[in-house]
């Protein structure tokens, strides 16, 4: 190494500016290369990568000849190395560097190697293979997977530059004259003293940039992976988000529409049994049964209506009763509807009422309805209803009860079991069970021990803002059926 060797910082950033760029592009594999684990492995350079390094060695090469060249004419040494030599180990400390990121270790070695034989053989080049032996060096710490052999290796190159260096040195020594020798009067050290530290500064400044630059450009790499691979898990988990979103609303569009459109149906289709039985023995009676049926079919329009409107979008204009707007001080428009329908139904309110959660709201009405619908379809002739809204102290509770006799619960048990095996999907207890389940309460469905059906809701309830309230507007009061 000479006083020439000068290896700027700029140089180092624009080489690890370079690699940076490269390894950016490349693909990772997160779920074999994790960047957080121990033996995480650089992704290799591409082919695009490949052809840059080969270009660049080229041109290193080029410029070690026309700087050859220059240091000849300003006759750098008294007695230059053979013209053919020198080409030739000019080539091997240069051209080896078009294969440094696929062979780190190697590549620094026989530079190395070529570095301390141009020193030796006296070729008159002392800048580009500077630079050549830096890039091998940086190389090696910036894209050797295996880290303890980029240490030893690089440690390896440095010992053996430094002892090659106090050779030169000592060979210096003995060949410089006595008046160089000399300290001057005043002069701290002599020229060659000085020079030796010169020389001695500038290489451990020149290994230790190499060095640590390469470090950084390969943890560089993994920080890039790292957020490669946070990217990759950010863009799953926000598609998984999304379809776990899209199945949540079907699922809710699915609850309503069963619920909007099954308690209809099934008062249409009981009324329309009961007219055409009666069409002919009672004209009259057939005709209300049909009033009934026209009524439900344009009711349940309207609530189909409303849903559209409300999936639509949030605040249809124009519409004060929306789906969502449903809740349990509608619960006695139930009542009645089925009482109109000839069910038998007790309701009670049990407690001081208070505002509800509106989606808690909704889905009580949804399970009183959904319940009617049931007792109706499969509670017998003779079957009752006892409804009762409770309002405990951190919770709401909803008891719908099918007070039928051993005669009816039997065929419902009967009609159940048809209903579960051959023609019916389950989605009534299903989706209240869903109901409850988003609003973390529990539900019990099932058959009574002395007959009948039984479902209970209980919902635990928190805090709620005002302006969030679903107000009942329930008086405290027991209604009861007045046949």
């Amino acid at each position: 190494m000479t006083e020439n060797s000068r290896i700027p910082a700029a140089l180092a950033r624009l080489i690890q500016r370079l690699d940076g760029q490269h390894s950016a592009t490349a693909p990772m594999r997160p779920e074999f290369n994790d960047p957080d684990g121990e033996n995480w492995i650089r992704q290799r350079a591409g082919r695009s990568d490949l052809r840059n390094d080969m270009i660049g060695a080229i041109a290193l090469w080029l410029g070690s000849v026309l700087s050859m060249t220059l240091f000849r004419t300003a006759a750098f040494y008294p007695e230059p190395a053979p013209l053919p030599l020198s080409l030739l180990l000019l080539a091997a400390a240069t051209l080896p560097l078009a294969f440094r990121r696929r062979w780190p270790i190697p590549v620094a070695m026989v530079v190395a190697a070529a570095f301390i034989l141009v020193g030796t053989y006296r070729v008159p080049e002392v800048l580009v293979v500077n630079i050549a032996l830096f890039v091998a060096v940086y190389t090696v710490g910036s894209w050797e997977n295996n880290r303890s052999w980029a240490a030893l290796s690089r440690l390896v190159v440095i010992a053996a530059m430094l002892v090659w260096l106090l050779i030169a040195l000592f060979i210096a020594a003995t060949d410089i004259k006595d008046d160089q020798a000399n300290i001057a009067a005043g002069a701290i050290m002599s020229p060659f003293v000085a020079y030796m530290l010169i020389q001695i500064l500038t290489n451990l400044l020149y290994f230790g940039g190499a060095y640590f630059f390469g470090d950084h450009a390969f943890e560089a790499a993994r920080e890039r992976a790292r957020a490669e691979v946070r990217t990759t898990e950010l863009t799953e988990q926000r598609a998984i988000t999304a379809q776990q979103a899209i199945t949540l609303e079907r699922l809710r569009i699915a609850r309503e529409l069963h619920d909007a459109v099954a308690h209809h149906v099934s008062v249409m289709g009981v009324q329309a049994s009961a007219a055409r039985t009666v069409l002919d023995s009672d004209p009259e009676a057939a005709r209300s049964a049909l009033t009934v049926v026209e009524t439900g079919a344009r009711t349940a329009i309207d609530e189909l209506h409303s849903l559209l409107g409300t999936l639509r979008e949030p605040h249809p204009e124009g519409s004060e009763d929306t789906v969502g707007s449903f809740g349990v001080r509608h619960i006695p428009d139930l009542i009645e509807s089925a009482r109109a329908n000839d069910l038998s139904v007790i309701y009670a309110v049990v407690g001081d009422p208070r505002p509800l959660p509106p989606l808690t709201s909704l889905n009580l009405y949804r399970i009183t309805q959904e319940s009617l619908t049931n007792v109706r379809k499969h509670g017998g002739q003779h079957a009752s209803v006892d409804v009762r809204l409770r309002y405990l102290p951190r919770a709401v509770e909803l008891d719908i009860a099918n007070t039928g006799d051993e005669a009816s619960a039997s065929a419902a048990r009967t009609v159940r079991s048809r209903r579960r095996t051959r023609h019916s999907s389950g989605l009534g207890i299903v989706g209240m069970r869903e109901r409850v389940d988003s609003d973390g309460g529990t539900l019990h469905a099932g058959l009574r021990e002395r007959g009948g059906f039984l479902v209970r809701a209980h919902i635990p309830l928190q805090h709620v803002p005002h302006e969030q309230r679903d107000h009942p507007n329930i008086p405290h009061t027991t209604h009861k059926d007045p046949s």
